[in-house]
């Protein structure tokens, strides 16, 4: 790899240019194992720094995080008939208590499996 300077002034500034970042976005649980690593794993966020792949790591827990967050809710709904669309008709708000009940317990386990590894 061969690296090209620019002077200016007295001094010669490498010529530095960025990987331009995906269009892909970090959710929620991309910034909490952000969080995580920097204050629980410094090593490993100073190794991810460095090799310029941090922000592929936090997507890449976004995208799992979020299907498997999807996966859960998929398996909770077809288990539990009061979460069907004669549920939610019969009683709204025990349908709206049940499926915040069920995101809570889906979000714990990504927690658990996902972040705080």
């Amino acid at each position: 790899m061969k690296i090209t300077y620019t002077r200016i002034g007295d001094y010669n500034l490498p010529n530095v240019i960025l990987n331009s970042p995906s269009n892909l976005q970090i959710n929620k649980y991309g910034r909490l194992r952000l969080d995580y690593i920097k204050e629980n794993n410094k090593s490993l966020y100073t190794t991810l720094l460095m090799k310029n792949e941090l922000t592929n790591h936090l997507i890449s827990v976004s995208i799992e995080a979020e299907n498997r967050l999807n996966s859960l809710m998929e398996q909770y709904k077809n288990s539990d008939k009061l979460l069907s669309e004669k549920g939610k008709m019969d009683n709204q708000i025990e349908w709206v208590k049940l499926i915040n009940n069920y995101k809570n317990m889906a979000e714990e386990i990504i927690l658990k499996e996902l972040i705080y590894v």
